[in-house]
C-alpha cells in the first residue's frame, strides 16, 4: 500500500474551506492508503504567539479533524512536536538546500514583502515540510496548487540526499538485509491535487481565511450559519430579483458544487440563468445542503468534547507510531552520513 503524508496547522477550529479542500478528502484517503496526517505546530511558531492559545487551537484543531471524520483505526493523526526527528531531519536537509532556492519560493517572496524584520523560520519553513514528508518517505501528498512549488523543492531535496548519501551501490538497508525500493533511499514524493482545489470566502474575492473574517467554522451553529450566508457575496450581475445570473462565477453556486447533489446542483444553475429564483432562494438550499453534512460532524464533535482523555489518547497511539518510523528513518540516515 502506498504512503500519504499531509499537515495542518493547528488554526483552531475548521472552517469549510480547510474541510472542503483538504480533509475532506483525507477522510476518504485513509481507507485507500497507509496515512499519516500531521497537525504541525512547528509550523505554527513561525509567527508570533501565546503558548496557551497554540495548545488550545491544536486541541480544537484534533477536535476538529476526528469529527470530520478521520479514525485513529485507519490511520496516524499526530501533533508534529511529539515527534522530534522532523526538526532533526530539517536541520540536516538545511545543509543541503541553496539559499537560492529558498529565497525563489513565491509564499517567501510574499511574507517577505509585507515584513520589515523577517524570521529565518519563514525561509526555512519549506525545508520543515519536505522534512515532514520524507521522514516517513511518503509516495504520495495530498496538496492544493499552491503547494506544489513547496513539493517540488521536496522532490529536489530528496533526490540531493540519495546523490550524496545513497549510492548506487550501497543500496542495502542498513541492519534490515533486504533492498531499498525505488531509486534511492527517499522516494520522491508525488503531489495528489485535492478535487476542491480552491474554496473562496463569503466575500467572493479572495481564499477563505480566519484573518479574512470570510469564512463558516465547519462546527457553527446553523443559526450562526446563515446569519453569514444571507449577506454573501453572489453574481454581482443579479442586482434584482429578475436579473438572470451566471453561476459560474458564482461563489454560492460553488459551495452547492461542494455540498449539494448533483440534481440539486443542475437545478441551481438553471434557476439562476432564468432568474427563477432569487439569490435568498439559492442560499436557502445550500444552508439545507450544509446542514445535511455538518450536523452528523456537529454531533461527533460534541461526543468527542465529552471524553477528551479519548482524544488524547488517539493522539499519543498516534505519535507513537509516528515515532516509530520516523526513528528507523534517522537511524539510516545517521549511518548513511557517518552521524552514527
Amino acid at each position: 500500500m502506498s504512503r500519504i503524508f499531509s499537515g495542518i496547522q493547528p488554526s483552531g477550529s475548521l472552517h469549510i474551506g480547510n474541510y472542503l479542500g483538504a480533509v475532506k478528502n483525507w477522510v476518504e484517503l485513509q481507507h485507500k492508503y497507509e496515512s499519516f496526517f500531521c497537525i504541525v505546530d512547528y509550523h505554527a511558531i513561525t509567527i508570533p504567539y501565546e503558548p496557551a492559545d497554540l495548545r488550545r487551537r491544536t486541541d480544537e484543531m484534533a477536535l476538529g479533524l476526528l469529527a470530520a471524520g478521520l479514525d485513529p483505526s485507519k490511520c496516524t493523526l499526530f501533533i508534529q512536536s511529539k515527534v522530534p526527528e522532523h526538526t532533526e531531519l530539517a536541520w540536516i536537509f538545511n545543509t543541503l538546500t541553496p539559499l537560492g532556492e529558498l529565497e525563489r519560493q513565491t509564499q517567501f517572496k510574499e511574507k517577505s514583502s509585507r515584513e520589515e524584520s523577517v524570521p529565518a523560520g519563514i525561509l526555512n519553513y519549506p525545508v520543515l515540510q519536505a522534512a515532514d514528508i520524507l521522514l516517513y518517505r511518503a509516495d504520495l501528498v495530498p496538496v492544493g496548487e499552491d503547494q506544489l512549488q513547496h513539493l517540488e523543492l521536496s522532490r529536489e531535496i530528496a533526490r540531493k540526499w540519495n546523490a550524496r548519501f545513497d549510492s548506487p551501490g550501497s543500496k542495502e538497508a542498513v541492519g534490515a538485509g533486504k533492498p531499498v525500493q525505488g531509486p534511492g533511499f527517499f522516494p520522491e514524493p508525488q503531489g495528489l491535487l485535492t478535487p476542491a482545489r480552491r474554496i473562496m470566502g463569503l466575500d467572493g474575492h479572495a481564499k477563505m481565511s480566519k484573518s479574512l473574517g470570510n469564512t463558516v467554522e465547519m462546527l457553527e451553529d446553523p443559526k450562526s450559519v446563515w446569519e453569514k450566508l444571507r449577506p454573501a457575496v453572489t453574481d454581482p450581475k443579479r442586482v434584482r430579483r429578475n436579473d438572470p445570473g451566471t453561476p459560474e462565477v458564482c461563489n454560492i453556486y460553488h459551495l452547492h458544487k461542494a455540498f449539494s447533489p448533483a440534481e440539486t446542483v443542475e437545478h441551481v444553475a438553471v434557476q439562476c440563468r432564468t432568474a427563477g429564483w432569487g439569490c435568498i432562494d439559492c442560499k436557502k438550499v445550500l444552508h439545507q445542503s450544509m446542514e445535511t453534512e455538518l450536523a452528523p460532524i456537529r454531533a461527533r464533535a460534541q461526543d468527542l468534547a465529552g471524553d477528551p482523555g479519548k482524544m488524547r489518547k488517539d493522539l499519543e497511539t498516534g505519535a507513537e507510531r509516528a515515532r516509530s518510523v520516523a526513528s528507523g528513518t534517522m537511524s539510516e540516515v545517521r549511518q548513511k552520513m557517518g552521524l552514527a
